[in-house]
């Protein structure tokens, strides 16, 4: 996998660049690294000046553009002569009822990161369920991008019940040899194509883990974005399980931060534990104030992204058909959500270099995430799509005729 060093643009889709760092190795940097930052710096200044782009995240702003802008959104949705939340009080609280209320749980508890408050709340049911094995897909966060820290600060094991890039099954959950503390499903599955089961799917693989005895965790850090796929309000599909992690800086376009959901008893265990991994933070009223206005902006139009995402990948596989490519994949065909993988039959530093091109020759950026290879099959490379407020102005047409654009710098020498 390359790292977001290695991007030529803003990562949209979020940590990808993490998985580098799962190593543990440290280099002295070489010449070659210095000539792949300074692509890294064109790159990133190619796709932040594009003017069409499929999503603008706030992540590509200025410091002072995102000052103003959260100072401006703020005012609509809290009143900002509140005084300053000191140790979680004020905003920060307000947020954690919010968050419960929509999850339809007993009460929520605001983390500054979801990689903590994952592994607080899964240790809280270990220590619950006296058991520590926790099972996982192999593709899910805290196997990809969290350095091993699930096991070697938490103490938790994982349990695979299937190593295929797709969610698990009720069946396989019955199946497992050995007994489990808890099941942990990530909705949508990122690394496979951001694929969810279907809804009787998920019903039945939350039922089969309970009659295992163990408890249900949803790593929902884009559940926000599900409701299309089910057919389910929020509160529906959260009631499935008796945890649930959602993010505030992904699908919302937040600052940071995240929260865990679920009952009242288990919540406040958490918040010990998040004293004790150091998440106990005194103020925290930027990141509080901009998941609000991620809730109030972004949560209502998921919907129309999920819908247009659709459009956008079916006008993707159309454009490369109608190329000399060859071989190439949408994954999935029909998106669960409004982010999706896109595959085509070059190295990463091809595609990375054909993205540069592109927005600095025609102003469109397609492609804003990292390309990299995942080794199977070789001569492979992928990349994350996401579809937001900016994409919704493309038609089928437009999609089409920017892939055909791409494809021609694909076909060109790359940057050097």
């Amino acid at each position: 996998m390359t790292s977001d060093a290695e991007s030529s643009g803003a990562d949209v889709s979020g940590e990808r660049g993490d998985a580098a760092e799962n190593s543990g190795s440290v280099t002295t940097p070489s010449r070659s690294e210095g000539t792949a930052g300074n692509k890294e710096k064109r790159g990133k200044k190619a796709v932040r000046e594009a003017k069409r782009v499929l999503a603008r995240p706030a992540a590509t702003l200025s410091l002072g553009e995102r000052l103003s802008s959260l100072a401006e959104q703020a005012a609509a949705v809290y009143d900002l002569s509140s005084p300053i939340d000191t140790y979680g009080d004020g905003v920060v609280a307000d947020l954690e009822r919010r968050v419960a209320q929509l999850l339809g749980k007993e009460d929520a508890a605001f983390f500054p990161t979801g990689t903590m408050a994952q592994q607080v709340v899964l240790r809280c049911w270990a220590e619950r369920t006296g058991n520590n094995r926790v099972v996982l897909h192999p593709l899910s966060h805290p196997e990809v991008f969290e350095a091993n820290a699930f096991e070697r600060v938490s103490g938790l094991y994982p349990v695979r019940a299937t190593g295929a890039p797709r969610q698990p099954t009720a069946e396989e959950i019955r199946g497992l040899p050995e007994s489990f503390g808890a099941l942990m499903l990530e909705l949508p599955l990122r690394d496979a194509g951001y694929l969810l089961p279907t809804w009787d799917e998920l019903v039945g693989v939350t039922e089969a883990a309970r009659e295992r005895g163990a408890v249900v965790h949803f790593d929902g850090a884009r559940l926000w974005e599900c409701t299309t796929h089910f057919g389910r309000p929020l509160e529906e599909i959260a009631a499935l399980a008796d945890t649930v992690y959602v993010s505030f800086y992904k699908s919302l376009d937040g600052i940071s931060g995240a929260a865990v959901a679920g009952p009242r008893s288990l919540i406040e265990e958490t918040r010990i534990w998040r004293h004790r991994y150091g998440g106990r933070v005194v103020q925290q009223f930027p990141a509080a104030l901009s998941a609000l206005v991620g809730l109030e902006r972004e949560l209502p139009r998921l919907p129309e992204y999920v819908a247009h995402a659709r459009l956008v990948a079916a006008a993707m596989a159309e454009g490369f058909r109608d190329t000399r490519l060859g071989w190439f994949k949408v994954r999935p065909e029909v998106p669960h959500t409004h982010q999706f993988q896109v595959w085509l039959p070059f190295a990463a530093e091809t595609l990375e270099a054909a993205v540069i091109r592109q927005a600095e020759e025609s102003g469109i950026a397609l492609f804003q995430s990292p390309w990299w290879e995942p080794g199977v099959p070789p001569g492979i490379a992928l990349t994350e799509v996401t579809v937001s407020a900016a994409g919704l102005e493309w038609t089928p047409a437009d999609v089409r005729a920017a892939v055909c654009d791409f494809v021609r710098h694909v076909e060109t020498s790359p940057v050097t």
